[in-house]
């Protein structure tokens, strides 16, 4: 594996490596480690939030019918959420 950076992103990351008394590529792995770690959490939050729409809607829908397209695309878009959810239409 080879990687690039800018000058000076380098030289930071040198610094720091140094700094934490690891190699590198210590350093480097324990970032994308760490990288993976948020990435994943955000997906798990992305998908609660998602699970917790399809319940707060439950409700409604049962009392007045389901929700239109343009319905559901406006609530995801006021909460943050990606519409179609993916995997779904496009």
């Amino acid at each position: 594996m080879s990687i690039s950076f800018a000058p000076e992103l380098g030289d930071a990351v040198r610094a720091s490596a140094e700094r934490a008394g690891v190699t590198l590529s210590e350093w480097l792995a324990e970032a994308a480690q760490a990288k993976l770690r948020a990435e994943e959490g955000e997906e798990a939050g992305l998908q609660r939030r998602m699970r917790g729409l399809d319940e707060y809607l439950d409700e409604p829908e049962a009392e007045h019918g389901a929700f239109t397209e343009e319905e559901l695309a406006r609530a995801a878009h006021e909460m943050g959420l990606p519409w179609p959810p993916e995997g779904e239409g496009a």
